[in-house]
């Protein structure tokens, strides 16, 4: 039977198998001598040793297509980025670590921020305006009202999603709010995720239903940028810039000091955010200090 690994609790590997059902499982030895370890996102093979308890082995391990360190996860389809419009105030470059971070790794984003009712729908807008000319989905969300949250169930729906963004922004009222509608056969599931609750710090996903799978992990909140991006190629990681790269009266233009410089002119014109370009230049002087 296929299934998903969730949560990974000392050497139990609790499977969400296509049944509905949460199986309690041990790896197989030979995944040891082959040196692979199961991660939480797996895709697996399992079998039924006890039908009663719930339990079985692992028996396959499928490739992954991706795997994060922090948090310890694999098959991750998408990132999901919260914020606040205000309380707190959202930390623009924080943001812009988190995309550049996530795209580093291969992994799309998605940034919602939340506490929408805090500010008038002019501010709002101003938010998604920052990330628009990127191509990042954006949504303006009020989980207090329960605003905005069909347009996330849209984007979470069949995908695998890590939450991030810093505390106080609403990612457990998200996570709360989404879950009353998990579609699975037991309170036994529930139960059997007590276990190690209040000692584990391992990634767990959180199934919502047709393939749906959040990532609930402690303190996916790094400051700091990937260790090998160069400031050369930040960027890259500015996808609202590449429209103008070949533009530039200068090849291989950082778009910062160069004259003739077509991201500037677009920057002038409106068309790319002054609060992404300065977040550019506050990073690039970064990197380029650590060169």
């Amino acid at each position: 039977m296929r299934g998903k690994i969730i949560k990974g609790i000392a050497g139990f590997y609790y499977v969400y198998a296509e049944d509905g059902i949460l199986y309690a499982c041990k790896a197989k030895g030979i995944f040891r001598k082959d040196h692979t370890k199961p991660m939480v996102g797996d895709d697996v093979d399992m079998t039924v040793t006890h039908e009663g308890d719930k339990e079985g082995n692992i028996t396959v391990i499928y490739d992954r297509k991706n795997s994060l360190v922090r948090p310890m996860v694999a098959n991750v389809d998408q990132a999901m980025v919260i914020f606040a419009v205000d309380n707190p105030r959202p930390n623009f470059l924080l943001l812009d670590k988190f995309l550049i971070q996530m795209a580093y790794m291969g992994v799309p984003s998605v940034i919602c921020f939340n506490k929408a009712d805090l500010k008038g729908e002019e501010e709002g807008r101003a938010l998604l305006d920052i990330y628009r000319p990127a191509g990042i989905p954006t949504v303006l969300l009020s989980l207090k009202r329960e605003e905005g949250l069909e347009e996330v169930r849209e984007l979470l729906s069949g995908r695998t999603t890590v939450l991030a963004g810093p505390s106080g922004v609403g990612k457990s009222s998200l996570s709360n709010l989404l879950q009353p509608d998990v579609v699975m056969e037991t309170g036994e599931v529930s139960r059997k995720l007590q276990r190690g609750k209040h000692t584990t710090r391992h990634s767990q996903l959180l199934p919502l239903g047709q393939g749906t799978f959040l990532v609930d992990t402690p303190g996916f909140s790094s400051l700091f940028l990937p260790e090998a991006l160069s400031w050369r190629s930040l960027r890259d990681y500015y996808p609202e810039f590449a429209p103008y790269e070949d533009k530039c009266r200068f090849q291989g233009c950082q778009h910062i000091h160069e004259p003739d410089c077509a991201v500037k002119e677009a920057l002038e014109g409106g068309a790319i955010s002054l609060v992404r370009y300065e977040g550019y230049q506050t990073l690039h002087q970064e990197l380029y200090d650590k060169r």
